[in-house]
């Protein structure tokens, strides 16, 4: 439960929550052997190395401590320097000490800095210039001595090169896991594909690769797709005999009744109608997006032909906006037969009927409005169910509906990994029903 308030900052992908697994434990060994290596190691021995150096520094203040003059003092303290490898020399009146920058990543100065200061009470400034030897200004009574000598006399030459050395590996170690971690993720992210494209209504070439779990559940997989594209196969077939089955005795039903008188056939040829419509409804809804296969689609194009296509059977609908542009993969037929049973249900509940279309680099929106008495909130989502009638909300009366409109609606766009949302209309004041599947 302490947990929730860092889910929003953690990622989302796979293949970045693992780069987090690999890198956190690399950065967090770097961080505590650093550490550890600078404070138990590095620190203890500068500390040792500043004091024999100060040692050595007060061993030739101490020789230049009878001496009147400054040529006096150097010469008194000559064969001890060139025994400790020093070198001297007395700043004139008017010259400062050049201390110069700091390099960035010696972070052994600053302690370097505070032995001296504190084990040499004369302790002016220090120059730590790289690649050339420490300067050491003390103030004597003399002027101002500066002593030159080695950097290796106070610390270790260079302490940032382990550091460097843990870092570079570090980060060639980490490319390499990288590498193959990409190796070993790129099986599943290649049936997470398979899996969302079928979803969406779309079949790509797929073969199990990688581990052996992974290769479990892309087997799983492919033989989960096989049992159901086999079972909407052998649906199609199964409603093309259905179809044709029922379809004949209801033919023969009229013919028989077009020979009767027409005060005796009329009741009964209203209903073999009614059943012929009941058919009728019932098929086109078990057919689902059985028929044709995803196409590329301008849906500009497409939708505007189906527009223009309802003004000639004549339908009350206008294409009032189309949003962006680009390609779109569904089925062309089953998406048309959804676009107009919208149409068809807002032509028959209300006066007019207004469409629009809106694409965005992830999905695609076909709205239709109308100005009927739309559905109250509380009855949507019965709406799209199937043979579901709202009496209350739409009148009934107005058409022959079986309550299938909507739910092949919705059938449809979750076959091509959609949804039907339906709302009130801001424009006319009834329906809005929006159909959305992503690109």
């Amino acid at each position: 439960m302490s947990s929730h308030w860092l889910k929003p900052y953690m990622p989302r992908s796979l293949y970045a929550r693992a780069a987090l697994i690999l890198v956190v434990p690399v950065v967090v060994v770097l961080l505590v052997v650093s550490i550890a290596f600078m404070q138990k190691h590095l620190e203890d021995v500068t500390a040792q190395m500043t004091r024999n150096a100060v040692r050595e520094v007060n061993l030739v203040t101490d020789v230049m401590q009878g001496a009147e003059t400054q040529q006096e003092a150097l010469a008194a303290a000559q064969p001890d320097m060139e025994a400790l490898q020093m070198t001297a020399r007395f700043l004139r009146p008017n010259e400062e000490p050049e201390v110069g920058k700091r390099r960035w990543y010696d972070f052994i100065a600053p302690q370097l800095v505070n032995e001296l200061r504190g084990a040499l009470p004369e302790f002016v400034a220090i120059a730590l210039p790289r690649g050339q030897p420490v300067r050491l200004y003390l103030a004597t009574d003399l002027g101002i001595l500066e002593l030159a000598f080695e950097r290796r006399r106070l610390s270790p030459v260079a302490p940032h090169q382990l550091i460097v050395t843990m870092v570079f590996f570090a980060v060639l170690m980490t490319s390499i896991s990288f590498l193959y971690m990409r190796n070993q993720l790129r099986p599943i992210t290649r049936l997470a594909e398979a899996a969302q494209a079928f979803g969406r209504g779309r079949t790509v070439p797929y073969s199990p690769s990688g581990a052996i779990e992974v290769r479990a559940a892309g087997n799983a997989f492919v033989d989960m797709r096989t049992r159901i594209e086999r079972q909407m196969e052998q649906r199609t077939l199964m409603l093309s005999g259905v179809s044709h089955d029922l379809r004949t005795p209801l033919t023969r039903l009229k013919l028989g009744l077009s020979l009767l008188p027409e005060d005796e056939s009329a009741p009964l040829m209203n209903d073999v109608n009614e059943m012929q419509s009941l058919l009728d409804a019932f098929l086109e809804f078990s057919r689902g997006t059985a028929e044709g296969s995803p196409e590329n689609v301008d849906p500009a194009v497409w939708l505007r032909q189906i527009t223009e296509d309802a003004l000639r059977v004549g339908h009350s609908v206008k294409l009032v906006s189309v949003e962006g542009q680009g390609t779109v993969s569904f089925r062309p037929m089953a998406m048309r037969r959804a676009v107009e049973n919208l149409i068809g249900n807002a032509v028959r509940y209300g006066t007019c009927a207004e469409v629009s279309l809106k694409l965005t680099p992830k999905s695609m929106r076909i709205r239709v409005e109308d100005d009927g008495p739309g559905i109250p909130v509380g009855q949507r989502t019965e709406a799209v169910k199937p043979f579901t009638r709202l009496d209350p909300a739409r009148n009934q009366n107005l058409g022959s509906g079986v309550g299938l409109g909507l739910a092949i609606v919705a059938d449809i766009a979750r076959a091509h990994g959609g949804a039907l949302r339906l709302g009130k209309s801001e424009n006319l004041g009834g329906l809005c029903a929006d159909i959305i599947i992503g690109r």
